[in-house]
């Protein structure tokens, strides 16, 4: 595959004739199959072909440890020189991972405790893989604090003491009432898993206070809906990219997909014939189906017919930028909508990504007086109650229902 990069005999013995031997063409393979530029992959094979010929040959019959890593890395001119070796050698470790030696690892002391915990929250609590992440981030805080503060000390002896300060702390870094309520709930499951598994003797859990989150009590953010549409016409479609954003801002703005929901469309959940999109194991784990309307679906059908790269992968949205991959950030979804709003100029909220578009479409159908329960079909929400949020902000509905003023004038 070497042959696809490089036609001189002898640059092609020389690239495979160091420590990587053969493995150079499986490199090539792999940098040709996710889209690398021509230009790109050159210089990612001569990165590499550089370290293979710092390496003997005998290097092929064993694994190349990190010392040999560390050698070449440390041996180049200048600091954008090591960095690129690092992340030729690195790619080199993920495509042939067999001609590496595991990188040490740095032992952790919680590590059987928290694998513990997440076998808890999965097997015991039935959580969603996202939960449990949330879960375990809460659990490492609260044992990183727990070293720092009271180093050498088991975690049974963990005292109320403790708890109220490692919960002002984490308090403490917490933006708003939701993250401050979900952090205090976090560390009550942690707390309650030490006492079920023997390794606390009293109940910690009464000492973390009750942090008040009123659901109604704020607006949702949301964007005026001339500024939605000027964010979707500030973007170019003359390029691959620009195609692929837009059909995902019309289809944001259209259907009120969550940010998950959208980078988990495949190509088959689009029903193009009745105008559908299939939304499958939605927050609700339960499938829904969404209307495609003509501006998103054509939208839509001309990023999938000209602009998709070619990928073995079903999923509709891809990284346009090599290697070419299915979107699994939720942050490159978020990007995409902050620079189409930056292109429209308008002004950016601080929270700006799939759900601020998605607060926006529900506002502007509550404004519409569409049916509270249409939209919450559409927005996929098990109670009407979780949709009655956007009810405050229709101001000329309200007034309609509102009762005269007590020893008013009739």
């Amino acid at each position: 595959m070497l042959e696809l990069y490089f036609r001189y005999p002898r640059i092609l013995r020389r690239l495979r004739g160091g420590g990587l031997g053969d493995e150079m063409d499986c490199i090539a393979a792999h940098l040709a199959e996710f889209g690398y530029k021509r230009a790109s992959a050159k210089v990612y094979l001569s990165r590499l072909g550089r370290f293979s010929g710092s390496m003997s040959r005998t290097a092929r019959t064993r694994p190349i440890d990190q010392a040999a890593v560390d050698r070449f890395v440390d041996g180049c001119p200048t600091q954008a020189a090591r960095i690129a070796a690092r992340t030729a050698i690195e790619l080199a470790r993920r495509v042939v991972p067999e001609r590496f030696s595991a990188p040490p690892v740095p032992a952790d002391p919680h590590a059987p405790l928290l694998a513990a915990y997440l076998d808890h929250l999965r097997r015991v609590r039935g959580l969603e893989p996202k939960t449990c992440e949330g879960q375990l981030v809460a659990a490492r805080r609260v044992l990183a604090w727990y070293d720092v503060h009271v180093p050498g000390q088991p975690i049974a002896a963990m005292t109320g003491e403790h708890v109220l300060a490692v919960v002002e702390h984490l308090l403490a870094l917490s933006c708003n009432d939701y993250t401050r309520a979900s952090t205090t709930s976090y560390i009550r499951a942690f707390l309650r898993f030490l006492r079920w598994c023997d390794l606390s003797s009293q109940d910690l859990v009464r000492f973390v206070p009750r942090t008040p989150c009123y659901r109604l009590a704020h607006l949702p953010p949301q964007l005026a809906w001339d500024d939605v549409a000027r964010a979707i016409d500030a973007i170019s479609a003359a390029t691959p990219t620009g195609m692929r954003n837009r059909a995902i801002l019309l289809l944001l703005a259209t259907t009120g997909l969550r940010n998950k929901e959208l980078r988990s469309l495949e190509l088959r959940d689009i029903r193009w014939r009745e105008a559908e999109v299939l939304v499958r194991r939605t927050k609700a784990r339960r499938d829904r189906v969404v209307p495609l309307l003509q501006e998103a679906g054509a939208a839509l059908a001309e990023y999938v017919l000209h602009a998709r790269p070619r990928n073995d992968s079903q999923r509709v949205f891809l990284q346009h930028v090599p290697p070419v991959r299915p979107i699994n950030c939720s942050g490159v979804i978020s990007g995409i909508v902050r620079s189409a709003l930056e292109r429209g100029g308008i002004a950016l909220p601080r929270v700006a990504g799939a759900h601020l578009v998605r607060h926006s479409l529900a506002t502007q159908l509550v404004r519409h007086r569409r049916p509270i329960n249409e939209v919450a079909d559409l927005l996929g929400h098990r109670s009407i109650d979780t949709t009655a949020i956007y009810v405050k902000v229709a101001l000329s509905q309200l007034a309609d229902v509102a009762l005269p003023f007590p020893g008013g004038a009739s």
